[in-house]
C-alpha cells in the first residue's frame, strides 16, 4: 500500500462540491471526520466529482492490471463482496472454489500432480505476497538444513536479475535476506543464468527467474537456469532451488509457448507465483503461489486456527480479505477454458505486433521488447540529445494515455525507454488511435524547441575541467555523451518512483 505522507499545510481546509451543494450547503473538513451526517447523495455527489480527476484506467497503458471484467462476473463478485475470504467453515464453497483454482493452475503449469492428490498452494492478494510466503519457505528450508549440519544459518542470500519488481526487494529487506543482483546491460535486459550461478553460494536459498519481466516482457530462460544449476549442486554438493515469479507470464506461456520449459517440468523449479489480476483476466486483488511439493511448504509455517468453526489451516500474511476475486478467478476458469485464454492472449499478442511495427516505421523508435513474451512493446528513442522519452510520456497525457517512461537498472541505467502494456481491453481501433496521437506528439516536438534539451543539454554539453587550479580547458560532449547526461538528469527526477511503480 502507499504510505500516506502528504503534508497538511492548512488544517482546516474543506472539501466544497458544486453539485452536492444541491443537497448540503456547508463544506467538509478535508481531513478531520465531520461531526454531523450528511445525505447519502450529498456524499456519492463529493467523492464522484474528486474522482473525475482520476485517469482512466482503460488508457493507463503502463499497468499489468485487469481494467475489464464481464457484467455476469461483476455480479457475481458484488454478491460476494461482503463473504471474508478467511471463514472457511462459513464459506465452504469459496473455499472449494479457491481449491479448484490451485489445482487448475498447479495441472497449466504440470506440477507432478497424481489422480488422487490435490496440488499444493493458496490465493492471495497478489504476486507480492505469493513472493513473500514462497521466499519463506526457501528461508525457512535452508535454515532448517543448516541447522541440521551444524552450519551457521544466519546470513542468507537469494540471487535475482536486476530487472526484478520491488516486490523482491522488499522480501529481502522485510525477512533479511542479502539480495545478490545479476546486473544488466545494453542491450541484454534480463537476468544472465552463467552470472546467476556464478553468484550462488552455499547461503543462497534459491535463485528467481522472472517469467515476463516488468521492463521488456521479456522471459527469462529457466531451461538454461535449472541445467546450470543442476550440475552446480552436483559439484558443490548444494541442493539451491530454483522459484520462477510468473507474475506476468505465467497465463502467456502455457497458451502461446507450450513447449517452452519453464515450470514444473524443470526438477530444481520448487514454486511459482501467478498473478491472477494481471493476465489470468481478473480485476486487482488476487495472485497465487504453487509448490511442487508437500515437501516443499515446511510444515512449521502453516497454522491451524479453529476460533472461526472447524479446523483451518493457513497460509498467509494476509488475514481477512474479501473473496471477490477468488470467484472473479473461477469464473474466468470455467467460462474461458483453454481456448479462451488462448485467443485473447494471442489477440493481445498481435495487437502488440501490429502497436510495434507501427511504431518502427516511425523510424526514430528501437524496440526492444522481444516477438516471445509478454504482450508489450518498450522502446527507446534512437537519438535523445533533442528530446527525451520523458516528453513524450508527459505530451501523450494530453490525449489521455498514461504511458511510463522510465530509465533501466544497472549497468544498463543510461538507457532509457518507453513501455506499452497491452490488455484485454486494448483493441485494434485503440492501438491505431495511440499511433495517430504518437506521430502528432512526435511531429510537435520535432517541431518545438524542446523544454529538456535547452535546459539539459546545454548544461550537460560542455563541462569545464579545472587542471593544476588556473582556468578552465571546455570540452565538448560527443552525442553519446550527451544522451548520457540527459538520462542521468531525469533518472534523478524520477529516482524516487523508479522501483515503486510496478504492480503485483
Amino acid at each position: 500500500m502507499v504510505i500516506s505522507t502528504t503534508t497538511i499545510s492548512h488544517a482546516e481546509e474543506s472539501v466544497n462540491s458544486t453539485f452536492a451543494s444541491r443537497y448540503v450547503r456547508t463544506s467538509l473538513p478535508k481531513f478531520k471526520m465531520a461531526e454531523k451526517s450528511i445525505p447519502k447523495d450529498a456524499a456519492y455527489q463529493i467523492i464522484s466529482d474528486e474522482l473525475m480527476l482520476d485517469g482512466n484506467p482503460r488508457l493507463n497503458l503502463a499497468s499489468f492490471v485487469t481494467t475489464w471484467m464481464e457484467p455476469e462476473c461483476d455480479k457475481l463478485m458484488m454478491a460476494s463482496v461482503n463473504k471474508n475470504y478467511v471463514d472457511m467453515d462459513e464459506y465452504p464453497v469459496t473455499t472449494e472454489l479457491q481449491n479448484r483454482c490451485v489445482n487448475m493452475i498447479a495441472h497449466l503449469f504440470n506440477a507432478p500432480v497424481g489422480e488422487d492428490e490435490t496440488a499444493v498452494g493458496v490465493g492471495t492478494v497478489g504476486s507480492s505476497e505469493a513472493i513473500m510466503l514462497a521466499g519463506l519457505a526457501f528461508k525457512r528450508k535452508w535454515q532448517n538444513k543448516r541447522k541440521a549440519e551444524g552450519k551457521p544459518f544466519d546470513k542468507p542470500n537469494i540471487v535475482t536479475g536486476a530487472n526484478v519488481q520491488v516486490c523482491w526487494e522488499k522480501f529481502a529487506r522485510y525477512f533479511e535476506v542479502e539480495l545478490k543482483e545479476v546486473k544488466l546491460r545494453e542491450g541484454y535486459y534480463v537476468m544472465d543464468p552463467v552470472k546467476a550461478v556464478e553468484m550462488v553460494d552455499e547461503n543462497t536459498i534459491c535463485v528467481a527467474a522472472i517469467l515476463g519481466s516488468t521492463l521488456t516482457g521479456e522471459f527469462e530462460d529457466v531451461k538454461t537456469l535449472n541445467d546450470l544449476l543442476t550440475a552446480k549442486n552436483k559439484e558443490t554438493g548444494y541442493d539451491t532451488p530454483i522459484h520462477v515469479d510468473a507474475a506476468s507470464g505465467g497465463f502467456i506461456a502455457p497458451f502461446l509457448c507450450p513447449e517452452l520449459e519453464w515450470d514444473f517440468r524443470l526438477p530444481l523449479v520448487k514454486s511459482i507465483n501467478v498473478s491472477g489480476h494481471k493476465y489470468g483476466l481478473v480485476y486487482a486483488g488476487v495472485g497465487w503461489v504453487v509448490w511442487r511439493s508437500k515437501q516443499d511448504l515446511p510444515e512449521e509455517l502453516i497454522f491451524h486456527i479453529n476460533y472461526l468453526g472447524a479446523d483451518q489451516p493457513t497460509f498467509t500474511l494476509n488475514f481477512s480479505k474479501g473473496s471477490s476475486q477468488i470467484i472473479a478467478q473461477y469464473y474466468q476458469f470455467i467460462r474461458l477454458g483453454f481456448e479462451g485464454y488462448k485467443n485473447i492472449i494471442g489477440n493481445c499478442m498481435e495487437n502488440a505486433q501490429m502497436l510495434s511495427k507501427g511504431l518502427e516505421k516511425m523510424g526514430c523508435f528501437e524496440i526492444l521488447s522481444k516477438d516471445v513474451g509478454v504482450p508489450l512493446v518498450a522502446f527507446a528513442l534512437k537519438d535523445s540529445s533533442k528530446y527525451t522519452v520523458f516528453e513524450i510520456s508527459e505530451s501523450l497525457r494530453r490525449f489521455g494515455w498514461i504511458i511510463p517512461a522510465y530509465t533501466m537498472p544497472p549497468d544498463a541505467q543510461e538507457v532509457a525507454v518507453l513501455r506499452v502494456v497491452i490488455r484485454e481491453d486494448f483493441s485494434r481501433s485503440l492501438a491505431e488511435r495511440l499511433l495517430s496521437d504518437f506521430e502528432k506528439v512526435m511531429k510537435e516536438i520535432e517541431e518545438l524547441p524542446s523544454r529538456v534539451s535547452n535546459k539539459v543539454v546545454h548544461v550537460t554539453a560542455m563541462v569545464d575541467e579545472v587542471k593544476g587550479g588556473q582556468g578552465a580547458v571546455h570540452k565538448k560532449k560527443s552525442v553519446k555523451e550527451t544522451q548520457e547526461g540527459v538520462a542521468r538528469y531525469w533518472r534523478r527526477l524520477v529516482d524516487a518512483e523508479k522501483k515503486t511503480s510496478g504492480v503485483c
